[in-house]
């Protein structure tokens, strides 16, 4: 039996730089709420960026729900992945693009791996 993947970090941000020479990631903008003055409200593009740890060797898969509601998010991002080595890190840069927010409040992220959840967290989106 393998032990669950490792949340290793997770950070909002406008985006994610990969050295070419050496593979380091540099982290862009890192913010942790969004703000408004209409509703409903379109986002651009965020990056969404999860290291995880501990990941069994072998094909896995990532999804990414999102809702006002905690108890009904709706699936936004689903994507396969690949683990060499649960002693390598895994990063995923998950490039989100014209997300929709019909209105202010704190929206419940749910991230699993293999239909486990890995992480709840929220995305405060104010007025």
């Amino acid at each position: 039996m393998h032990s669950k993947p490792q949340l290793l970090a997770w950070l909002t941000c406008d985006g994610v730089h990969i050295d070419p020479g050496s593979g380091k990631h540099t982290i862009l903008g890192i913010f942790s709420h969004i703000h408004s003055d209409k509703f409903p409200f379109v986002h651009p593009f965020m990056v969404w960026f999860l290291s995880i740890g501990d990941c069994a060797p072998g094909p896995h898969r990532m999804r990414i729900q999102m809702g006002l509601n905690a108890a009904q998010p709706r699936p936004l991002l689903e994507r396969p992945f690949e683990s060499a080595s649960p002693l390598h890190a895994i990063n995923l840069i998950n490039e989100i693009r014209n997300l929709t927010f019909p209105q202010p409040g704190d929206y419940t992220l749910v991230i699993e791996i293999d239909e486990e959840p890995l992480l709840v967290t929220n995305l405060s989106v104010t007025r």
